[in-house]
């Protein structure tokens, strides 16, 4: 059974993979983390780019992979169009921040959305906003450092960043003009919602797109005949940084012992 691949600059998209476990328990999924050219949100698209192209490119030759879901809104924004132009039999589920459902939901009409500055100063990502001019009011949070800190389990700088950008994000409430939802429009930021709700009222909504990546990636397996329907799932981790690094973020992220159908290994993409 050949597996899906999974690739993000880092360990943000262990939130997508989550989801992914969750909706397709029988799957088999590599993930890749480039953390030793991360983070891509602070990066130009030329270089974003050309390590989406790198990356693809091994999990494809050493894999074999049956899809692709590129869990980085950089990486959509600025290269999926391209790996689907190169590998177009192919299929590659992308994201992009949860605006739409944001905005069905939303009763005050102000959302804020917490992204990475390279996501929110994407062609794509303005029209996406723009797309939704006239029904909502949209405000930009660009969370400087935030993945860095994720990155690095840096408890105390991701408690100083939660408390700045969800006081940027605000005002909370449900009365006029008050934001009553925000998007979390980077695959990092799940990881520390619950930092993020202490910040915030408890009927505040956070968004973001793990589970409908998760219900895209099945649709579209299952139009392919390519949906495994029975057997053990299992997991396969890769990057560009230091095994022993991904492997605990894995563990702690996805909150499950290694051993539980997981292997961990080095590769360079180089």
């Amino acid at each position: 059974m050949l597996p899906v691949g999974v690739f993000d600059s880092g360990v943000g998209g262990l939130s997508v993979l989550a989801a992914l476990r969750a909706e397709l328990p029988h799957e088999r999924f590599v993930y890749f983390a480039d953390t030793a050219f991360a983070p891509y949100g602070e990066r130009g698209d030329a270089y974003v780019i050309e390590r989406s192209r790198k990356v693809a490119e091994q999990l494809i030759a050493e894999h074999g992979i049956k899809a692709l879901v590129v869990a980085c809104n950089t990486a959509t924004t600025a290269a999926i169009h391209l790996l689907r132009a190169e590998y177009p039999t192919l299929p590659i589920v992308g994201l992009e921040p949860a605006l739409k459902p944001a905005v069905a939901t939303s009763r005050t009409g102000h959302i804020s959305v917490m992204a990475t500055r390279g996501t929110l100063a994407s062609a794509k990502y303005a029209a996406l906003r723009d797309s939704f001019a006239g029904s909502a009011n949209v405000r930009a949070v660009p969370c400087d450092g935030l993945v860095k800190a994720i990155e690095s389990f840096d408890a105390t700088a991701i408690a100083e960043l939660c408390a700045r950008y969800m006081a940027e994000a605000g005002p909370f409430g449900n009365a006029p003009g008050e934001v009553d939802t925000v998007v979390l429009g980077c695959t990092h930021y799940p990881l520390v919602k619950g930092e993020l709700q202490r910040h915030a009222p408890s009927a505040l909504r956070f968004i973001d797109t793990g589970a409908p990546v998760a219900q895209q990636t099945r649709r579209v397996l299952a139009s392919l005949g390519r949906l495994a329907d029975g057997g053990e799932g299992g997991l396969v981790l890769q990057g560009s940084g230091d095994s022993a690094v991904l492997e605990a973020a894995a563990a702690h992220w996805l909150q499950q012992p290694q051993q539980q159908g997981m292997a961990a290994r080095a590769a360079t993409a180089a």
